[in-house]
């Protein structure tokens, strides 16, 4: 498959008084085109996530990763060091869940600003505490699918407390797929159990996907964690799914 020439910008997204920073990158072409919203881990919209955002554009999606931590830390972006991940929970635990579940909205209010964006439901991807934040989202009338990748603490915890983030899973809108590396020591099994079982139980359309061998951050190919195997096989499952539902 031929890759589209892209075009990328640094915009900024209105949610009331809040001007939030995000990458956007744009197919080249005429027409519209579907779109992903891309959700950060806890280093910020770095060299990665920039990265997975011009690889969608390049597959015919407008996608665009808003700065989730806009509200705590402007402008943060770090990378993998034990230091940046001591940082970037710090700012994680300072989130809250109706103020990302506004961001993301406002992230969708704005891409159906834009002539090349089909106005018929967006994907939804994230990675890390992104991918926990994409489980929430997923809650969101106008997200028809997302990929939520190893996001830790879905069911124990929610961003600025309250249930647990499972607890939300009957108010998912859409499709949902799930990643997991079996390495991964922040993500016990018996989670992942409890979260497929949540999904089931609520008849939420949906696949859990489990990469043995496979660590936390497995597809970031910028980590020591990265396992191209596990990595390349979620990608196609992504694709598959956003073409399916978007």
């Amino acid at each position: 498959m031929t890759m589209l020439e892209i075009q990328t910008d640094r915009v900024q997204i209105k949610n009331e008084d809040l001007a939030i920073d995000a990458y956007l990158a744009t197919p080249q072409g005429k027409g519209t085109f579907p779109a992903v919203v891309v959700i950060q881990e806890i280093f910020g919209v770095n060299d990665h996530i920039r990265d997975i955002t011009r690889r969608f554009a390049k597959e015919g999606y407008v996608a665009i990763a808003p700065a989730i931590y806009q509200r705590q830390a402007p402008g943060f972006e770090t990378g993998y060091t034990e230091k940046d991940i001591e940082i970037g929970r710090v700012y994680k635990n300072q989130t809250k869940a109706s103020e990302l579940l506004s961001d993301i909205q406002a992230a969708i209010d704005y891409l159906y600003t834009l002539p090349q964006v089909k106005r018929t439901g967006v994907g939804c991807i994230g990675f890390c505490f992104g991918g926990h934040v994409a489980y929430l989202a997923a809650t969101l009338a106008d997200i028809k699918a997302t990929a939520s990748f190893y996001g830790a603490g879905i069911t124990t915890w929610s961003p600025g407390d309250g249930e647990p983030t499972v607890t939300r899973t009957p108010e998912i809108k859409g499709t949902i797929y799930a990643f997991f590396g079996m390495e991964d020591a922040s993500i016990p099994v018996e989670q992942v159990d409890e979260i497929e079982a949540a999904l089931q139980k609520y008849n939420i359309p949906h696949r859990v996907f489990r990469y043995s061998g496979a660590d936390h951050g497995f597809f970031c190919d910028q980590r020591a964690s990265y396992n191209q195997q596990a990595a390349e096989d979620a990608w196609k499952q992504v694709l598959e799914l956003f073409s399916a539902t978007l």
